[in-house]
């Protein structure tokens, strides 16, 4: 487990200087903290495929972008995702909740719980789940495949990892 603060800090050591997406129970105390700092402000979204459109124009403005959704938004972001993003090799991370996660969660959000992994893989959007034991490590390597590929790459983010 990390603590929000070093979290988000490790977000910023990695160069990210910008941050929208959607609230989310798993991601809400990380997005009070980015609320409130300078250096890696949090734009809030109506819809993830809006998300995916604010990230991309910060991008394109020379920021470095980080994306938080839950991971039902990714089903509203797969669009944008594959026919922006992918297409024109916009960089920028993708940090998903991953609700529904082994079968425990509200009911709602069991099926896309199951699927994700799999759209991420059909979509050739590299990932890295977020470990209890080394958070910064999943980071890091999505942020090497991101820069590496040029396309955006996701961090997934289980409950109970940042608190």
């Amino acid at each position: 487990m990390v603590s929000t603060r070093q979290f988000c800090d490790v977000l910023k050591k990695y160069g990210f200087n910008f941050c929208t997406g959607v609230p989310c129970t798993i991601l809400k105390d990380i997005i009070l903290c980015l609320s409130s700092d300078a250096d890696l402000p949090y734009i809030p979204a109506t819809r993830e495929d809006e998300a995916m459109g604010i990230a991309t124009g910060a991008c394109l403005a020379g920021k470095q972008p980080v994306v938080m959704m839950q991971n039902s938004g990714l089903g509203s972001s797969i669009n944008p995702l594959a026919s922006l993003d992918i297409l024109y090799r916009i960089p920028m991370l993708l940090l998903i909740s991953w609700r529904g996660y082994q079968g425990k969660d509200a009911p709602e959000h069991l099926i896309m719980g199951e699927a994700m992994l799999k759209l991420l893989d059909a979509l050739g959007v590299p990932y890295q789940v977020i470990s209890e034991d080394n958070p910064e490590a999943a980071i890091s390597a999505s942020v090497t495949a991101m820069r590496a590929r040029g396309i955006p790459a996701a961090a997934i983010l289980r409950s109970g990892i940042v608190q």
